[in-house]
C-alpha cells in the first residue's frame, strides 16, 4: 500500500511538472527573398518585403505553424547566405537547375515560368539574327545562362545585379533587347510608367522552368514545405494569392 501511494504521488508530481512547462515553441524559420523582382518580391514604401513570393512564404508558414521571419538578400548572396546559415530557406523565384541542385535542395515547384524577349515597340528585331545587338539580363539567372550559352559570340551581352537596372538601361536606350522571365516582365509592362513604350518580341520559351524553395542539403524543412504546398494548393489559398497578381494561373 505504501509503495502504491509513493508511485501515485510520483505520477501526480510528474503530471503537475509537465503541465507547468510552456507549450512547445513553434519552429523558427528565417526565409530570404531578393526584394527586387516585382511582382514576386519587392520592398514597399515602409521598407517591408512584399509580393507573390512573400505571400506564399507566409501562407506556408501558417500551414507549418512556424515562427517565420522574411528577410532580404541581394540575389548573388542568396545561396552563399543559405549555406552559411544566415537564413533557412530561399523563396525568391529561384529556378530549379542542375547546377543549383549540386549546392542546395529544392522543394516541389510553386510556380512555372518561361523566358521572353522585350524590346521597344516598332523596333526591327529579328530574333533569329541578333548579331551585334546589345542584350541585357540579370546576372546569375536562367536568362543570363541562356544568353551566355547561345549568343556570347554573336551579340554584346550586358548583365546586371537587379532586374530593375536591366529595365533602366533599356529605357535609357543602352540596350536593344532584354531577355527575362515572362511573368515579372508582364507586370513591368502593365505597371511601370514606361511599359507602353515596349513590347514582347516572339513567344515565351524555356517554359519548363520550375521555381522552387531552396533549403540546405539534407534539411528536412524541404518535406515540411512540400506538405504545406500541397495544403495551400488543395484548400484554395494558392489560387487566391495567384489571382492577386495575375489573371491566369502561373502554377
Amino acid at each position: 500500500m505504501k509503495l502504491k501511494n509513493i508511485a501515485l504521488g510520483s505520477a501526480l508530481l510528474m503530471g503537475a511538472t509537465l503541465a507547468a512547462l510552456p507549450a512547445q515553441a513553434a519552429d523558427k524559420v528565417r526565409i530570404a527573398t531578393e526584394g527586387a523582382w516585382a511582382p514576386f518580391n519587392y520592398i514597399d514604401e515602409n521598407g517591408k518585403p512584399q509580393g507573390f513570393d512573400v505571400d506564399i512564404a507566409w501562407a506556408l508558414c501558417e500551414k507549418m505553424a512556424a515562427d517565420c521571419e522574411v528577410v532580404t538578400q541581394d540575389w548573388d548572396g542568396l545561396i552563399p547566405g543559405l549555406k552559411v546559415r544566415k537564413f533557412d530557406a530561399i523563396i525568391a523565384s529561384m529556378s530549379i537547375t542542375e547546377e543549383r541542385l549540386r549546392a542546395v535542395d529544392f522543394s516541389n515547384k510553386y510556380y512555372s515560368g518561361g523566358l521572353r524577349y522585350l524590346a521597344p515597340k516598332g523596333s526591327n528585331i529579328d530574333l533569329n539574327n541578333l548579331n551585334g545587338k546589345v542584350i541585357g539580363a540579370q546576372r546569375a539567372t536562367l536568362a543570363a545562362q541562356y544568353l551566355e550559352d547561345n549568343l556570347m559570340s554573336t551579340a554584346e551581352l550586358k548583365f546586371y545585379d537587379t532586374q530593375d537596372n536591366v529595365y533602366l538601361d533599356l529605357v535609357a536606350g543602352r540596350l536593344d533587347v532584354v531577355l527575362s522571365d515572362e511573368l515579372p516582365t508582364y507586370d513591368w509592362l502593365k505597371t511601370s510608367g514606361n511599359g507602353d513604350k515596349f513590347e514582347f518580341k516572339g513567344e515565351a520559351f524555356k517554359k519548363e522552368d520550375e521555381i522552387g524553395i531552396a533549403v540546405r542539403k539534407g534539411d528536412k524543412l524541404k518535406d515540411k514545405f512540400n506538405k504545406a504546398l500541397d495544403e495551400i494548393l488543395a484548400d484554395g489559398t494558392y489560387a487566391e494569392i495567384n489571382a492577386k497578381y495575375f489573371p491566369f494561373s502561373i502554377y
